[in-house]
């Protein structure tokens, strides 16, 4: 997964607003999940992976498409860190009218690479 954005806030507000596209997103969380592409055998390295992940997703889901995925990703965020978007980036959320599952996957996505900055000692 080569030129992957550093993981800042502002890489977080990135993908909030839907400037950064959905493959480099979805490549952000499959990195941090511990997934590794394998060019010579073009085949995934989960070595790194949960036992829970490899289990359910031998090849790195879609996020932003499937609602699976999402919902493990949404389980696996320590309840303590449930709010993190709003205590440390302040965001409120979307406006009803931007309420689609797209968006709210993005929402999710963001919360559980701030919740991986925060149990991990990055700096947010």
């Amino acid at each position: 997964m080569p030129n992957l954005p550093p993981l800042t806030t502002e890489t977080l507000w990135a993908i909030l607003h839907d400037t950064l596209d959905d493959a480099t997103v979805n490549q952000l969380v499959w990195h941090y999940l511990g997934y590794r592409r394998d060019d010579a055998s073009a085949r995934w390295d989960t070595t790194a992976v949960a036992p829970d992940w490899q289990e359910a997703y031998p090849e790195p889901p879609d996020f932003i498409e499937n609602r699976p995925p999402t919902v493990k990703l949404t389980r696996s965020i320590p309840a303590e860190n449930k709010q993190l978007l709003k205590d440390k980036l302040g965001f409120q959320g979307y406006k009803v009218n931007e309420l689609v599952p797209r968006k709210t996957r993005r929402a999710t996505i963001a919360n559980w690479l701030l919740s991986y900055m925060h149990q991990t000692g990055i700096d947010a």
